[in-house]
Formats: C-alpha cells, structure tokens, sequence
C-alpha cells in the first residue's frame, strides 16, 4: 500500500461522518415534512369544508327568512342551488377525511342536521305564506342552529387536532435537533479519534526518522531508521540507511585524518604569540588560541565568551569584523593609533587588531580570523623614539638659530667683503638652513601633535582672507619656477570658525607642495566652498599627480613616495591632516598620474 492510498484511508472516517449526518439530517427533515403534510391533508381540509358548509347554510338561511316574511330573497334560485350542491359536496368530502376521535360522530350529527334543514326548507316553500313564519321559527331556524352547530364542532376537532399536531411536530423538531446534534458531536468525536490514530500509524515512521537524522546530525552514524513496509516513506529510510552506512564507513576511513588536521591547526593558532579569535558571520565565537584565553582571558565553556571582554575591546572587534563582512577585504590597521588598550594579570597591553576575511565553498565571506598583535614593546620604543626627536629638534634649535644669524651676517658683508664664489657658497648654505629649520619645525610640530599639546585659536575668518594671504606668502616663489598662482573667486566667500595661524601652515604646505611637483608653464588655484555645514578647500594643480595605490599613505608620517627626490622628511601632509583633523573637519586627495592634484580639506562654518 502506498502512501497516497494511506492517505486516503486516513480521510475515510471523516468522510463516513460526514455521510452519516447528511442522512440524519435527510431524515429529520423528511420527519417534519411528513408531520406538515398531515397537518394540511388531514385538518386543514376539514376545517375549509366546515367553514364552506357554514358559508352555505347561512345562505339557505336567509334566503329561508326572506321567504318566511314574504320578502324579496338576497340570492335567486340559481345561487341557492349552487350553495346547497356545494355545502352537500363539501359535507361528502368530510365524510371522506374523518381522521380525529369524535369526528365520525360529529359527522352524522352534521349529515342528520343538513337533512333536517333541507327538509324543513322544502315544507316551508309548500306552505301558505301566513303559516311561513311561524314553521320558520318553529323548524328552519332550529335546523339552520343546529347544523351550524355540527359544523362548529367539526371545525373545533380540526383546530383542536392542528394544534396538538404543531405542539408535536414543534416536539419532533426539537427531539431531532438534539438527535442531530448528539449525532454530530458523536461522529465528529469518532471522526477524529479514528482519523488521529491512523495519522498518528501513518506518521509514527516519520517521527523514528526525524529522530534518527537528529542522532545522525549529532554524530552517532550507528542509529539506523528501522520502517517497514513497501510505501515511499519506507523506500526513503531505506535510502536514509543506506547513507548512514557510507557516512559511517567514511568517517572510519577519515576521521583520523581530519582531527589530525584539526589538532594541527589549533597547535598552529596556539603557538602564536598573539591571541587569535575567529568570528562567524553573526558576531559569535567560533575559535580562539592559549594566547587569547590568557590575554583576553576567554572561555570557549562560557554560554557568551565576549560577553567578559572589556566594552572597548568587544568594540573594536565588532568594527574589524563589520568591515569584514561588508566584503571589504581585509582589515589593515593604519598606525599605532588604532590599538586598543587590554588589561591582563601582566598588565596593560595594547593589541592592533588585523583581520582577514574566511570564505565559504560557495565564495561567499563566513567569517573573519582576527589577530590582536601585542604592540606594546613597539608602541613604548615608538613613545622613546618621538621623545628622542622631539628632544634633539629642540636642542637643534639654537645652534641653528645662530648659524642661519651668522650666515646672513657674512652673506650681507657685515664682517667683510666676499668673493663671487664665496657669495654662492653662503647663498647656498642659507637655503639649506632654512630647510633644515623647516625640518625641525615639522619635528616639533610632530612632538607636540603626538603628545596632544596641539592648541587652537579660534576666531570667525574669511575663507577668502586665508586664500589671499596664503597666495601672497607663495606667489614670489611660484612666478620663480614658472607657474600661475591664483584664487578661485567664489559667489560668496564662507565664513569659518578656526586657527588663522594653522590654517594658514595647511595652505602653504599644500601649495609648496604643488610648487614643488608642478613642471614650468603649469597653474595652480586655490578655492573655498560652502558643504552643507563645513566650508570646503582646494588646492589644484596641473602637476604629475600621484598614483592610486600611494594616495592614502601619503598623509602617513615619514612616507614619501618611492623615487621622490624632493627632499622633504614626509610630515608636511601629515601635520596638516592631524590640524584639520583638531578643527573636527577632513583631508584628502583626489590625483591621477600626469593629470595634476587637488588636495582638499574642510573646517566647521563660522
């Protein structure tokens, strides 16, 4: 038997009861129609004849009193014909319907009193006219009384019996209604039982299977789905079986194999010195190393493992795996600055995090391996190595006050003629103090950005101010190597809210810079926008531009461009990002090679 037809038989009891209450409704039905059918065939032709043969015999009545008082009749002889043919027609169909008790006696009495007044209405038409009266009051009027009488008592029967049998049919239909409704609920209830004992054999093959893919799904590939007959469910737990087998036989041929990779997998993670936790797709852990659960102090046993970790560390951690996730690649952190602060029984260490992103077999990203590297031996040597700086640019500073104050001294022959040659020699060693003054300016610049002693003073200005003076600072050494400076008039200058002064070192390293990388014959312009809420500046040029992969490290302090020759430290770009940055606005670039420049950054409105 198959399944289908399993089916099927399941839906028989409801089918049966659903047969068996339309044949008790049929009955039911058919009970009360017989019980209206009788009321009307049986009563209600009587009471129409009574009522008719009373109809008629008011009529000989009157027309009996019309003769008696010598009088015009209301109905002539033809009406008055009709009316005794019909009450006799009427008197013989009730003689035929008798059906109540007392009705047959009734009847001969009415047949006894019809005959008395048909016979009393023949005399009173033979008499003289003065005896008319007296023979009416004395015999038609009794007989006309009592045949109505007689008709009135049959009429009562009829009634009576209509009655009693609408009282008993009102009986009948309750007593049905009841024995419908216990049939309903009897059949429903039988219904139901049989239909969910044959669901319940019909799924119980179901429930052993579902139970046995669950214990296969939590490794145990002995359980076996043991179904028997010849239905689709049994073929597909032979299929089931089947598999288990070859699972089972799989698992014992490389099971070894797969715990010795994984077991060589987690003493790889384990040996790294920095912790390495792995995300799924949802945030959870699915992995870590020894050197995460010592750190970071992790527990994998725990119901939610990063719930122990400090609120900045679960942070950066949902930040690496967001970018992830959002199909990114992987996440490379930009500097120290990135590092987040763990506290740990060896005490504060500062873990950079790195991620790269897991695939799944169909290439979709599942995941994210992130790895907190231990910078902090690298951050302190970082913090000795700026102190260091900062501490040999401020030594340097006096001696190189003094030199460039003796160098112009002898330049401007204070102490004494010079020589042609000699001239060029302290020209040059002048410009050279002057870079290296500049050097150590932008190193203590550095110093002091990098201890967060940088001070703003702000004031409402002009955007159109600072381009101006900015311009004006350049324009000698622009027209020098052959380029056009100029500002962009805009419609309406913008107001902005900042440090004049470090504005101003923004714009000039900006449009030294372009002086610097722009060939003879180029231009350079400078503008100043509204953007929404921020003022925006530019700095175009026509130069060599820079190429894309180098685009953002460019602002990274010490970089400079592989082949540059320009004979800067690489902090210009960076000072001024980390100034704009201080006003709480940004910086960037827009370039492509042998197509020019336009450095941009945007301070808040004034």
């Amino acid at each position: 038997m198959n399944l289908r037809t399993k089916l099927l038989l399941a839906q028989a009891p409801l089918v049966a009861v659903l047969l068996l209450l339309g044949a008790s409704t049929v009955r039911n039905v058919a009970v009360l129609g017989r019980s209206s059918r009788g009321i009307l065939t049986d009563n209600y032709r009587s009471v129409l004849a009574a009522e008719r043969m009373a109809g008629a015999a008011a009529l000989l009545d009157r027309a009996a009193l019309a003769e008696a008082l010598g009088g015009t009749p209301a109905a002539t002889g033809p009406e008055l014909e009709a009316a005794a043919r019909r009450c006799e027609a009427e008197l013989r169909i009730q003689e035929g319907n008798v059906t109540e008790p007392g009705e047959a006696a009734a009847t001969r009495r009415l047949r006894a009193r019809w005959g008395e007044l048909q016979s009393a209405g023949e005399r009173l038409r033979r008499l003289p006219a003065a005896r008319r009266p007296r023979f009416y009051l004395d015999a038609v009027e009794p007989a006309a009384a009592g045949f109505g009488h007689a008709a009135e008592e049959i009429l009562e029967i009829n009634q009576e019996a209509m009655v009693r049998r609408s009282e008993e049919a009102h009986r009948e239909a309750q007593r049905n209604n009841r024995l419908v409704m216990a049939v309903t609920l009897g059949a429903l209830l039988l219904g139901i039982f049989v239909t969910g004992t044959l669901t319940a054999r019909l799924l119980r093959p179901l429930s052993l299977l579902t139970q046995s893919v669950r214990r296969i799904g939590e490794g145990d590939l002995q359980v076996r789905a043991r179904v028997e007959g010849r239905d689709e469910i049994s073929q597909l737990a032979q299929e089931f079986n089947t598999m288990a087998d070859r699972l089972g036989q799989y698992r014992s041929s490389s099971l070894g194999e797969l715990l010795q990779a994984q077991q060589a997998s987690q003493a790889a993670i384990d040996s790294l010195p920095d912790p390495v936790l792995v995300l799924d797709s949802a945030g959870g852990l699915v992995n870590v190393n020894a050197a995460a659960e010592q750190v970071l102090r992790l527990s994998q046993a725990s119901p939610d493992p990063l719930a122990s970790l400090a609120p900045r560390v679960r942070a950066v951690l949902e930040q690496v795996r967001a970018h992830v996730m959002a199909g990114k690649g992987p996440f490379v952190p930009k500097g120290f600055e990135e590092a987040v602060r763990a506290e740990s029984p060896d005490g504060d260490r500062f873990l950079l995090p790195r991620a790269t992103p897991l695939y799944s077999e169909e290439g979709a990203v599942a995941g994210a391996t992130v790895v907190l590297q231990d910078v902090t031996r690298l951050m302190r040597f970082d913090e000795l190595k700026n102190d260091l700086v900062a501490t040999v640019a401020h030594e340097f500073r006096t001696p190189i006050t003094s030199l460039r104050m003796a160098i112009h001294l002898c330049a401007e022959e204070v102490v004494g003629p010079l020589t042609e040659k000699q001239a060029d020699l302290l020209q040059a060693a002048r410009q050279d103090c002057e870079r290296l003054q500049a050097i150590v300016d932008d190193l203590l610049d550095l110093s002091r950005i990098q201890a967060g002693r940088v001070e703003l003073h702000r004031r409402p200005v002009e955007a159109s101010a600072l381009l101006e003076e900015a311009t004006r600072a350049l324009r000698q050494a622009a027209q020098g190597a052959g380029l056009e400076l100029r500002v962009e008039e805009p419609d309406s200058s913008p107001r902005v809210s900042a440090d004049p002064e470090r504005v101003q070192l923004i714009l000039q390293n900006l449009v030294s810079n372009a002086i610097r990388y722009t060939p003879a014959g180029g231009s350079i312009t400078l503008s100043a926008a509204v953007d929404g809420a921020l003022a925006r500046f530019a700095v175009r040029d026509t130069g060599v531009g820079i190429p894309r992969e180098y685009q953002e490290r460019i602002f990274e302090k010490f970089f400079r461009i592989p082949g540059d020759r320009s004979g800067g430290v690489g902090l210009g770009l960076y000072i001024a990002r980390e100034i704009v940055q201080a006003h709480g606005g940004k910086m960037g670039v827009e370039s492509a090679p042998e197509r020019g420049s336009t450095f941009w950054f945007t301070l808040p409105l004034g």
